[in-house]
C-alpha cells in the first residue's frame, strides 16, 4: 500500500477551519435576547468553575495562551465538534423523530461523486483492510420506502485516516454520495475503518494529555440521509465489541447506533420524519 504520512494537528486543523468557513451559513439571525441569554449562561458556567475550583492567576494566564493557540492552529472546528456538539445534537434529538442522530464531526466533505444503490466506494486500489458491505433501507416513519434518497457517506481508512485531511490520501477516497433504488434499498461495499486518534501534536492534544485522557474514537461510518420533503439525519454508524465504543472521547456512541457484523456484513435501516 501507498506509504501514508501521518497528519498533523496543524494539517487537520487547517482543512477543517477552510472547510467550517466554506460551508457554514451566513446571516444566521440570533435576537439580542437570544445572544444575551446564552452567552450570559456561558459566561456564568465559567465564572462559577473559576470559583469553585480556586482558579488561580498563572491557571487563568495558562488558559488564555492555551485558547489563544487553539484559535492560531485552526482547532476550534476540533475542538467544539470533539467535546461540545454531543451536547448540541442531544438538545436537538428531543424534537425528532425517526432514526437517532449523531454528531458531524469536522471531517465531512461536500459535493462526492454520486453513486447508484449497489456499489462501491472510491478507494485506492491497494486499499488496506477488511471487507464490509454494509446495507439496508431508507424509509419514512409509516415504513414506506423513500426512493432516490440520499446518503451521502464517508468513514476513515484502516489507519484512521480522513481524505481530505491528511496527506497521500486521494482526494474523496471512502467518501460518497449514494441514491436509494425503488425500494429504498441500498448495497455499499467499503473497508472496515478502523478507531483513530484526534491529532493531538495541537493544543487540543496538549489539553487532553494534561488531563490525562485518552484521544481514540471508535471506528465508525458517518452518514447524512436526505430525501425530499424529508428531515436529513446526521448520524454516526459503530461496530459492536469495538476499541473505544463504551469509551469515546466524543461521547458521541449511542446503544441504537452499534451494529453487529456477521461475515463482513452490516445492515441498518434509516426511517426520516417529514420535513
Amino acid at each position: 500500500m501507498t506509504a501514508v504520512h501521518s497528519p498533523t494537528a496543524a494539517d487537520s486543523g487547517a482543512s477543517a477551519s477552510a472547510n467550517f468557513r466554506s460551508s457554514a451559513r451566513e446571516g444566521l439571525a440570533v435576537s439580542a435576547d437570544r445572544v444575551s441569554t446564552v452567552v450570559t449562561a456561558v459566561l456564568q458556567g465559567v465564572h462559577s468553575a473559576i470559583r469553585a475550583h480556586d482558579v488561580t492567576y498563572p491557571e487563568f494566564q495558562a488558559a488564555k495562551q492555551w485558547l489563544m493557540d487553539l484559535g492560531e492552529g485552526g482547532e476550534w472546528p476540533l475542538f467544539l465538534d470533539v467535546f461540545v456538539e454531543h451536547v448540541v445534537e442531544e438538545v436537538a434529538a428531543r424534537t425528532q423523530d425517526g432514526t437517532k442522530g449523531s454528531i458531524l464531526g469536522p471531517y465531512y466533505l461536500p459535493d462526492q461523486v454520486g453513486l447508484p444503490a449497489v456499489c462501491t466506494l472510491p478507494m485506492r486500489a491497494d486499499e488496506e483492510g477488511a471487507p464490509l458491505v454494509f446495507s439496508g433501507r431508507v424509509t419514512d416513519l409509516a415504513g414506506q420506502p423513500l426512493a432516490g434518497a440520499e446518503l451521502d457517506i464517508w468513514h476513515a481508512d484502516s489507519l484512521g485516516y480522513y481524505s481530505g485531511f491528511a496527506p497521500d490520501i486521494p482526494s474523496g477516497n471512502l467518501r460518497a454520495v449514494v441514491t436509494t433504488d425503488a425500494d429504498g434499498r441500498f448495497e455499499i461495499t467499503t473497508v472496515q475503518p478502523a478507531p483513530y486518534q484526534i491529532p493531538t501534536d495541537g493544543p487540543t492534544g496538549r489539553m487532553i494529555d494534561a488531563a490525562g485522557w485518552h484521544p481514540w474514537r471508535p471506528a465508525h461510518l458517518h452518514l447524512i440521509v436526505r430525501a425530499d420533503g424529508h428531515r436529513p439525519i446526521t448520524t454516526q454508524l459503530y461496530f459492536s465489541g469495538g476499541q473505544y465504543v463504551d469509551d469515546d472521547v466524543a461521547e458521541a456512541v449511542k446503544p441504537e447506533l452499534v451494529l453487529t457484523p456477521v461475515d463482513q456484513r452490516v445492515s441498518y435501516d434509516f426511517v426520516l420524519e417529514p420535513a
